[in-house]
Formats: C-alpha cells, sequence, structure tokens
C-alpha cells in the first residue's frame, strides 16, 4: 500500500504523544491528541510542497498546525530551495510591524537546530513608494538586493509580524526559480507518491520529537515562574531579542510580568503549553503585544498571569493550564537590549493584586469591555487569514 508507511507513522506518533512526559491530566492527553492531527496536516502539505525548481510558499504553521510556540502575532511562509539555484522574490510590502527573511540550511531535529545562513529584514532592500520590491537569492556574490546562498541552503522563511491586528495590512509575497518560470514539472509519477508518504511519515515523527525536546534546551532548566533577560533569539533572527521562561502556578495565584515598552517596532508577549505551541489566541486573551497591551503612565507594561479573571485589562488568560512557557519578542531592533529592557517576575495571590499591582484601579475592565476586546481578537485573526 502507498501509505503504508506514513500509518505506520502516525501509529507511532499517537504513542509519542500519550507518552510524552509532561502528561498529567486529560486535558494534557486531548490537548496532544489535538497537536497531533495539526502535525499530520502540516507534515503532509510539507511534503507535498518540496519543490526545489518549482517552488511556491506555503504557511508553514497556523491556528490549527502549530508548532515550535508559534506566535500568535505571525504569519509563517516557507519555499524549499537549492543552493545552485537562483530565485526570484517579488511581493508588496504591507503595513505590519515587522517582515523578515531567513535562509536554513536543514530541518529542526531532536538533537540540533538548524544553522541560519542568512537573516535580515525589509530595510536591507529595496522598496518601492507602492510597497512593491524584488530580491534575488542566489550563488552569486551578495549585492543590492542580492542574497547569496551558502553551502546546504535548504529552506526561505518568511515572517510577516502584525502589531496592531486592527490596523496593519499583510503584504503579498511569491517565488519563482529564473531559469524554470514558464516551463513546468513532469507529471508525478506513482512512485514520487510513495516517496512524499514516506517523507511526510518522517517529517512527522521529527516534528514531534524535536519540539518536545527543544524546551529543555531553553526553557525547562531555568528557575521556574522566572524570565530570563533579553538575549538574541536562537536561531540567527539577528534583529530579534527574547525572554523566556517557564510557570507553575495555582489557581489562586497569578503572576505579574512587569517589562517597559519598548521603542522596537514589535513587542509581544504570550504563553505556550507543554506541548511548545500557543494556547489558543482567537477565543482567548492569551497573548498581548505593546499597541493591544494597556501601558502605564510609567511607561511599563504589566501582565497578569491568571487562571480567575482579575478584571483587568491586561488579563492573560491560563485557559486551565497550570504549568507552561512564557515569552517574550522584540522585533526589528535598532540597539541590542540590556537587561534593564526585560521583564520583572512577581508571583502573588489573586486577592493581593490590588494591594500589589500599580495603577490597579486605572487598569480596570468591565466584562462587557472584555468582551469586546475578545471579539475584535476574533474578527482580526479571520481577517487576516483570508486575507
Amino acid at each position: 500500500m502507498l501509505t503504508e508507511s506514513f500509518a505506520a507513522a502516525i501509529a507511532e506518533a499517537e504513542k509519542i504523544i500519550a507518552e510524552a512526559p509532561h502528561v498529567q491530566t486529560e486535558q494534557d492527553l486531548t490537548e496532544g491528541y489535538d497537536y497531533l492531527a495539526g502535525s499530520i496536516r502540516a507534515s503532509l502539505q510539507m511534503a507535498w510542497a518540496y519543490d526545489r525548481d518549482f517552488p511556491f510558499f506555503v504557511q508553514s504553521t497556523g491556528p490549527y498546525t502549530k508548532m515550535g510556540l508559534d506566535n500568535p502575532d505571525t504569519l509563517y511562509f516557507h519555499a524549499y530551495i537549492r543552493e545552485d539555484a537562483e530565485y526570484v522574490v517579488t511581493g508588496r510590502r504591507g503595513s505590519t510591524a515587522d517582515l523578515s527573511f531567513q535562509v536554513l540550511n536543514g530541518d529542526y531535529s531532536p538533537v540540533d537546530v538548524p544553522d541560519s545562513l542568512t537573516a535580515f529584514d525589509d530595510r536591507a532592500f529595496d522598496i518601492a513608494a507602492d510597497g512593491s520590491f524584488e530580491i534575488r537569492f542566489g550563488p552569486g556574490e551578495s549585492g543590492p538586493n542580492y542574497f547569496h546562498l551558502g553551502t546546504g541552503s535548504a529552506m526561505l522563511i518568511v515572517r510577516e509580524v502584525y502589531s496592531d491586528w486592527t490596523a496593519e495590512q499583510r503584504g503579498m509575497i511569491r517565488i519563482r526559480r529564473a531559469d524554470t518560470t514558464g516551463s513546468a514539472p513532469p507529471m508525478p509519477a506513482k512512485e514520487l507518491m510513495a516517496k512524499r508518504y514516506g517523507v511526510a511519515g518522517k517529517m512527522l515523527i521529527g516534528r514531534l520529537r524535536t519540539f518536545l525536546a527543544f524546551p529543555k534546551w531553553f526553557y525547562l532548566k531555568l528557575p521556574v515562574n522566572t524570565m530570563t533577560e533579553p538575549r538574541s533569539t536562537p536561531g540567527g533572527l539577528t534583529t530579534q531579542f527574547s525572554s523566556a521562561g517557564h510557570y507553575d502556578l495555582a489557581d489562586e495565584q497569578a503572576m505579574i510580568i512587569t517589562v517597559p515598552a519598548s521603542e522596537a517596532p514589535y513587542q509581544g508577549f504570550q504563553l505556550g503549553s507543554m506541548w511548545y505551541v500557543s494556547l489558543d489566541y482567537i477565543n482567548h486573551q492569551t497573548s498581548l503585544t505593546a499597541d493591544q497591551a494597556r501601558i502605564d503612565p510609567d511607561g511599563r507594561i504589566r501582565y497578569v498571569v491568571s487562571e480567575r479573571d482579575p478584571g483587568l485589562a491586561n488579563w492573560i488568560e491560563r485557559t486551565g493550564h497550570s504549568r507552561g512557557y512564557l515569552q517574550i519578542r522584540w522585533q526589528r531592533l535598532s540597539r541590542e537590549l540590556k537587561p534593564e529592557d526585560g521583564p520583572q517576575v512577581e508571583v502573588v495571590d489573586v486577592g493581593d493584586l490590588p494591594r500589589r499591582l500599580p495603577f490597579h484601579a486605572e487598569a480596570r475592565v468591565t466584562p462587557s469591555q472584555y468582551a469586546e476586546r475578545i471579539a475584535a481578537r476574533q474578527a482580526a485573526v479571520a481577517t487576516r487569514m483570508v486575507g
């Protein structure tokens, strides 16, 4: 059977989910099976999109294909490439906070992170007055609007990042290989279909094992209920810094995370589950950008992570997750961040928030005001996913 290898991979993947070390509750397992469904879908899509001679951008992750602590504020796209060919990328710059490009030399694995061979944002090339642009990637020397593909170049990743979900508009982007434009690939043979099912199965297993191991490298060795100083994000995104941590909170506890509002075009905070994916950011406020958050008169953002509703604008909903990951990202930076740019963390009882939280009275919101915030999130995600 053509699909036999993929069916075997699904059975192995289900076992990986069921035996994951963090699974303690029925909710953990249910979310794991949901994560598995998205991973199956994504692996099939990636295997069928593997064409380095006639490439196209596909969405790498989204609300139903989550992986790698996906950023709720980002649209991710990727295309497969080869180091000895030239590719033309054209598009129109939208009004989003950041648009960045990265070339990787391999895939993530349970023991390694792929090297970043090239990473830059749209400040590195010319954009016309109408937002249009054309850049090239290839084996030639780097120059204006031309970026060299180093040895082993395998994938081009594009990130389009929103800060104001309601006001910013997504752009457009496409890719073609320069010497195959106007021609067509051969019709796929049965042997290619069998190969793609096999590749999809390997991608599925590798994806699950990798992102169960990934937090051990960067999160779980840190003291619980703390966050790191800002640091250059692992993986080579040169204009991005991040602060990471993991939490373990009782239902009567709240975590206050205080961080200066940055001058960077993008600053965002989110929670992630123990499956190392974002929580439901469409129907719950499990993330906030600086544009979405309330900034206190002293120039600081104070997030309140808790299970119980504290009646505050910057409530970050745990949605039943007593344990999970914390992440702050700054993007499109023009300087390196210092420790004082990073967060301070304090765990308090929810009932003590009025006493422990500066500007508590001013930060209050009514249930109807909070419902309006959720409605705006739902509408914004729906718009950008089909925009």
